[in-house]
């Protein structure tokens, strides 16, 4: 194998490890680091949950004495500041690591080149943009906090062949099967939020966990509910001490719906209101970036789906469709988004098409 191969099929294996922090290590970046000593494997690592250790540190820590002298394969720039640990590129030196491939540079400002230009001074050969397009991909999450200030959405849509996601009763248990359900939880999982609006909150009152997968670290819940109006006495409530619940609500929510939310254990998330009212979405996505959260795992309802969409703030759709037709009197999965013309709807490029059990899963990209 030629040295662009190896290092492409150690990169991979980086970034295979680093999506097992995906979902579990915001603020930080889900990192996989490979330490290569003479052909062999003699280390490796990825962010641990709440994003301390780094990668780097806890592949280091595995090959010990086997790190001088070797190449270590890491998914983004390593770190160059001192915050809550010292600096990832400061401890590939301190080790002896005499080669680091790097996939994709940290926009972070306090990075940005630096942690590079550390190696480089401690006499480090340094390679990059190995795989950069694929580690682009597995940190768009952590890069749009960093550059545009919010996390990546993904936004799910489980439906009937026709776009329907209840009948016009609003029964919707279960328009798709059980292994379409547990793929869900398994993408919740990925992720460090699941956000619905208030509406589905108040009809259904999910609990919006991951189960049946043996997740300790739960994502944090986001319901969007403008005036706070949502069931007190429900599950969301009950269990709002144990697994996160952030409310996100405008200016118009009482004093009284406040205090008895955060009373339950709940999280207050302010945010601005735009046109008709409503919870404006890039406010909303803005101050969940704020808080840290890099990936959110939308699942409805129609109008919190349109709006996110009208907004161009859907980055991937995930859409599971059953084999069957409700019609046109069913519940749309999307709400209205006032497109008069084809050239004014959101496009998607199509990734990848499986089937799902009984349904059909496909994963769509936003058209940049």
């Amino acid at each position: 194998m030629t040295t662009a191969e190896v290092d492409r099929r150690f990169m991979a294996l980086a970034l295979a490890l680093g999506a097992r922090g995906q979902g579990r290590v915001w603020p930080n970046p889900a990192v996989g680091c490979v330490i290569v000593n003479d052909g062999q494997i003699v280390g490796r690592g990825w962010t641990r949950d709440g994003g301390r250790p780094h990668a780097e540190v806890v592949a280091l820590a595995e090959a010990g004495d086997a790190a001088r002298g070797a190449t270590a394969y890491v998914t983004l720039e390593p770190c160059s500041h001192h915050g809550r640990t010292p600096p990832c590129a400061g401890a590939l030196a301190a080790a002896g690591v005499a080669r680091v491939v790097v996939a994709l540079g940290d926009p972070d400002p306090r990075v940005d080149g630096r942690g590079v230009a550390m190696l480089r001074d401690a006499g480090i050969e340094v390679e990059t943009g190995v795989m950069a397009a694929e580690a682009a991909r597995a940190h768009r999450g952590f890069v749009l906090r960093v550059t545009a200030g919010r996390p990546l959405v993904t936004l799910k849509l489980a439906t009937s062949l026709d776009g329907r996601i209840a009948t016009a009763t609003g029964e919707s248990r279960w328009i798709t099967g059980p292994e379409a359900r547990a793929r869900v939880h398994g993408l919740r999982a990925r992720h460090d939020a699941v956000m619905v609006g208030g509406g589905t909150a108040r009809a259904d009152d999910p609990m919006l966990t991951v189960r049946g997968l043996g997740i300790v670290r739960q994502p944090v819940r986001v319901i969007l509910s403008r005036r706070l109006d949502l069931p007190r006495d429900g599950r969301l409530a009950a269990s709002a001490t144990d697994i996160p619940l952030w409310l996100c609500h405008g200016p118009d929510a009482t004093a009284e719906a406040r205090e008895a939310w955060v009373a339950r254990g709940a999280r207050l998330v302010d945010c601005a209101t735009g046109a008709g009212g409503q919870l404006d979405p890039a406010s909303v996505l803005a101050r969940l970036g704020s808080e840290g959260l890099t990936r959110v795992f939308c699942e409805g309802g129609g109008a919190l789906a349109a709006s996110l969409l009208a907004a161009g703030l859907v980055d991937d759709l995930t859409v599971f469709s059953a084999g069957i037709a409700i019609g046109a009197e069913g519940k749309p999965a999307i709400g209205a988004m006032g497109v008069a013309a084809l050239a004014e709807a959101p496009g998607f490029r199509l990734r990848s098409v499986e089937p799902v059990g009984a349904d059909v899963m496909q994963e769509w990209t936003r058209r940049d």
